[in-house]
């Protein structure tokens, strides 16, 4: 109970009271019991993170080039474990400087998109180091920093095409749903087609995901808090029950139990060997490094600002111009995650639209971040948890997501051939080449010639051609043999 002042209002006292000063409920028309359930909401909707962002980074055994993690003397559950470890600090950091220093109830974790890219892209495809791939996460980090302290939002803002903007979360979409429908078998490879459909009749982890992975689009139609992860967990315990009962052989849908570990210290600081790579020092290296940490720093920043300009309108706090007031505190909040989780040893941080649900639930202040990131630092319990899942459960939330991304294409002018070039090229290519990175270039290089083509000269600002030739330059350099040799 609280005391009420001279007009009436309830005042709160004790720690309720400390934090409803600090947080200013009173100004934002909120309470404390408004702001705990907001946070329980969003923390349940975007829970599956801390068991989805482990399996994608960590490499997999079942695939022979490495794409992810790899460490040595450890297996593939334990390294599952310490990344889940290691994604729930980087998240808790992330959020609870979000709580403290910007006051928005907006949460962070690795992204979803990012850490594909981290795994798939950088690791598997280019043959970076993922020790170096850290580094370009943490250069990233810094550099986002830096850029945000100075008050260069709304320069790089207009140094980015519109439509490759607009684009990439549809791109990325179509990313995520590939590499969830491979690891649920209902896509796999062909040799005339390059993919076909998996065998949904026949394949016990492809009949289980597919069910799985209704079950939760049936959940998340339903707006039921958590459905994500109620369906990652119900697909996991049904794999389980298969083999107990004798329905599949022992091993089939279910991984190979070791001991988990919270030692994080094999991953934590890594990133320091991977700035002093050899690789480094040639110029196909300096260029590969340079492409990874502008696509990290590209998503991360206009990934985040959409988010907190999307989630920001649902909660009432745009101002007359479609703006976020001190926008710059909550994109600090997100480069100093982004830095501290490329220390830890995860991919790029950024802000969670699913915050979006706990807004809609009446959060508005920093205590709903608060009650966020207490809630991922007592997950730290159900880290052993992480490593029981087995993947094609976890990436159920891949497919999901990317179709959700697909929303995003909406916001592009199609009806403008100047920008549906660049919008489809960076949608295409992404999917079709395994890579945000070449998807972004892509847009980049298509934008500025099919304006130029069109007589639009206005539209064309002179970074957009030095950020086309970079880029002309960098596919030559990486796919005409002149240089050999990655990072």
């Amino acid at each position: 109970m609280g005391l009420k002042d001279i007009n009436g209002n309830r005042q709160e006292s004790g720690v309720s009271g400390m934090l409803a000063d600090y947080f200013g409920f009173e100004e934002h028309d909120t309470t404390l019991g408004t702001e705990i359930m907001a946070g329980i909401t969003t923390f349940l909707t975007m829970s599956y993170i801390v068991v989805v962002n482990p399996s994608i980074l960590a490499d997999n055994p079942q695939i022979p080039i490495q794409d992810g993690i790899n460490l040595a003397g450890y297996s593939y559950n334990q390294t599952v474990a310490m990344l889940a470890v290691v994604t729930i600090i980087a998240a808790a950091v992330a959020t609870l400087t979000m709580a403290f220093y910007a006051n928005r109830p907006f949460a962070q974790a690795p992204g979803l998109g990012l850490n594909a890219f981290f795994a798939f892209t950088v690791v598997g495809t280019l043959g970076v180091s993922w020790q170096t791939a850290l580094a370009a996460v943490v250069v990233e980090g810094v550099l986002f920093i830096l850029l945000t302290a100075i008050g260069a939002r709304k320069y790089i803002i207009r140094l980015f095409p519109e439509p490759v903007k607009f684009a990439v979360g549809t791109g990325i979409g179509l990313f995520l749903a590939i590499i969830g429908l491979e690891a649920m078998n209902v896509v796999v490879a062909d040799s005339a087609t390059l993919v076909t459909l998996g065998p949904v009749a026949s394949d016990p982890t492809a009949i289980l995901s597919v069910l799985g992975l209704f079950l939760t689009f049936a959940l998340y139609s339903r707006g039921i808090p958590g459905s994500i992860i109620i369906g990652i967990a119900a697909t996991t315990i049904a794999g389980y029950a298969a083999e107990f009962f004798g329905l599949v052989g022992a091993g089939t849908l279910t991984p190979a139990m070791t001991g988990a570990t919270y030692d994080i210290s094999p991953v934590a600081g890594a990133f320091v060997s991977g700035l002093g790579a050899h690789g480094l020092t040639t110029l196909d290296g300096l260029f590969s490094f340079g492409l990874i940490v502008f696509t990290f720093f590209f998503v991360d920043f206009f990934d985040t600002a959409g988010t907190l300009v999307g989630v920001g309108q649902v909660g009432g706090f745009l101002n007359d111009e479609g703006n976020l007031p001190e926008v710059e505190k909550p994109l600090m909040a997100d480069a100093i995650g982004t830095t501290v989780g490329g220390m830890l040893g995860t991919s790029t941080v950024t802000t969670y639209i699913e915050s979006a649900s706990g807004v809609e639930e009446g959060g508005r202040t920093g205590m709903t971040a608060l009650v966020i990131g207490v809630l991922f630092l007592l997950s730290l319990v159900f880290v052993p948890l992480a490593a029981a899942v087995p993947q094609y459960a976890s990436h159920i939330a891949l497919v999901v997501i990317g179709v959700v991304m697909l929303g995003n294409v909406v916001d592009i002018a199609w009806d403008d051939i100047t920008n549906t070039v660049p919008a489809g090229m960076t949608i295409l290519v992404m999917p079709f080449t395994y890579s945000i990175a070449y998807g972004i270039a892509a847009g980049i290089v298509s934008y500025p010639i099919v304006k130029l083509a069109a007589g639009k000269r206005d539209d064309i600002r002179l970074g957009h051609w030095a950020l086309a030739a970079a880029f002309v330059l960098y596919f030559f350099v990486r796919t005409s043999g002149v240089l050999q040799g990655n990072v």
